[in-house]
């Protein structure tokens, strides 16, 4: 009996096996996972260093999947050309390339 038939009768499809939780094979960082993909890490211990606290003039971002610095911008500050003033509050969290931003990453936020 084929995928196909169980929905030809409305039964339902056998269950997959859970998946194994990632593992550091170097055993030396923690590395947290997204839900959907053990193998994907959002952030690892050296991105929680980073965290700063929020003040009066500033807020925190947490950079999601499909976030870009100028989405995040134009979300923040109604521009998407404001992207450089995040860029440049947050080098030492972004590095040098600001088109590399990942997904559990905090982010300072200037407020105007």
């Amino acid at each position: 009996m084929g995928l196909m038939d169980f929905f030809k009768k409305g039964e339902k499809a056998p269950a997959k096996p859970a998946a194994k939780p990632a593992t550091n094979p170097k055993g030396t960082e923690k590395v947290t996972t997204t839900p959907g993909n053990p193998n994907q890490a959002f952030y690892n211990e050296n991105d929680k260093s980073q965290i700063k606290p929020t003040t009066p003039t500033q807020d925190i971002y947490s950079v999601q999947s499909g976030d870009s610095l100028s989405k995040i911008a134009k979300k923040h500050y109604g521009d998407a050309n404001a992207w450089k003033r995040i860029y440049e509050a947050n080098k030492d969290t972004v590095g040098p390339n600001p088109d590399l931003i990942r997904p559990g990453q905090r982010l300072v936020i200037p407020r105007d």
